[in-house]
């Protein structure tokens, strides 16, 4: 009998399964990757796995998760309590990038895009999973920080896309194509969708230095 979620043990062999599962989507791809493979791997079986997940998919959405989880607590109001609205946005900017110029996570995305090609509801599953909550998250949090009176947006959700898109700038279609990160640029790029942001939507001196 499968153990109950919640409990303790479950919720050990749940991560052992997730971090498998990360292991194995990264390194090898959507479609090299299986659930027996990631059963072996986190010492749990192939039932424990489908009882957890239902199926691949439900488990390649759970992967995308815990990896994106790694920035989505910057989406959140009391991320940066004590600064200003400038220094949350940045710390939300270098995080964002930070974690798209990963390696691992340039790969997972050239892997995500060839295997779309094959099968579009893989990457609908990680536009959903991961991009998209993402941005439903800062979009959340724009909109809490334009109800505090700091910003006047009308459209958080393109705001957010804005802002993603200005820090990304060129960087991120360049690393997709090989070239090396380059952080110092990195860092003028996130500077400057924070000048751009603050000019075009704070209220007062919110965004002040």
């Amino acid at each position: 009998m499968p153990v109950r979620a919640g409990r303790p043990a479950s919720e050990t062999k749940r991560k052992a399964i997730v971090d498998a599962a990360v292991a194995s989507f990264f390194d090898r791809g959507y479609a090299a990757t299986s659930i027996e493979q990631v059963a072996a791997v986190a010492d749990v079986s192939k039932v424990t796995v489908y009882n957890q997940f239902g199926d691949k998919r439900g488990l390649f959405t759970a992967a995308v998760e815990q990896e994106c989880e790694r920035i989505r607590g910057y989406f959140t109001v009391p991320s940066v309590p004590n600064g200003t609205l400038r220094e949350r946005l940045t710390e939300i900017g270098k995080a964002m990038v930070t974690f798209l110029s990963r390696p691992e996570m340039v790969q997972f995305e050239r892997r995500i895009a060839a295997e779309t090609e094959l099968d579009p509801a893989v990457g609908a599953t990680f536009l959903a999973a991961g991009p998209h909550r993402m941005k439903e998250a800062f979009a959340a949090l724009l909109t809490s920080l334009t109800q505090a009176g700091d910003i006047s947006v009308d459209d958080p959700e393109l705001a957010a896309e804005q802002f993603a898109a200005m820090c990304k700038g060129m960087g991120d279609l360049e690393r997709r194509f090989g070239m090396a990160r380059d952080e110092q640029r990195d860092t003028e790029r996130i500077d400057g969708a924070v000048d751009v942001f603050c000019r075009a939507y704070a209220i007062g001196d919110s965004c002040s230095k």
